[in-house]
């Protein structure tokens, strides 16, 4: 399957099902080396790392604690608001933890910069961040991910839990909008 309609809009794949898996086998192996001895929370923002998130924990060397976040930004649309509103906080204590975010995709970082800021406050030890995507070229914040799955173009995308109108999350490949 090489496009795809969801909605009012067609997406052509831009990182097949087999190229995400590849580099999430590799991701993990780098933060099983850098993590070794350690025990970091996993902490996955909803909605879109979901499938990220659990990948990635099955390729590591140790048994995570994994916690959730919910945060928006986009309000249903294509662009971000650059308001950042808690949907579902943090449960557990993360004072003098290691943190380890997983997001799903990183387009400007004021999201993450946001939440590296409210992190911050908690009293943790460090807090890294590993993304699928990067779109470096629409990158503002002062902080970019420590890890990158892929650094891509900024257009918009969809599939491996990503949405577009809450539809397309189910999709095992990164398609791209080509309107």
């Amino acid at each position: 399957m090489n496009d795809v309609r969801i909605i009012d809009k067609n997406f052509s794949v831009s990182i097949s099902e087999s190229q995400i898996q590849a580099r999430i086998s590799e991701l993990a192996a780098t933060l099983n080396h850098e993590y070794a001895g350690r025990d970091p929370l996993v902490l996955s923002i909803l909605n879109g790392s979901f499938l990220f998130t659990a990948d990635l924990v099955r390729h590591l060397d140790w048994d995570p604690e994994v916690q959730f976040m919910r945060l928006s930004s986009y309000g249903g649309g294509m662009e971000s608001s650059g308001e950042v509103r808690v949907l579902l906080d943090l449960n557990v204590p993360i004072k003098g933890r290691d943190i380890l975010i997983v997001e799903d995709i990183v387009d400007t970082g004021r999201t993450m910069e946001w939440l590296r800021k409210y992190l911050a406050s908690k009293d943790f030890a460090s807090a890294r961040l590993v993304t699928l995507l990067f779109k470096e070229e629409a990158f503002l914040a002062k902080t970019p991910p420590e890890y990158i799955g892929f650094s891509i173009p900024n257009s918009f995308v969809v599939g491996y839990g990503m949405d577009y109108q809450e539809h397309g999350r189910s999709l095992r490949a990164i398609y791209q909008l080509k309107d």
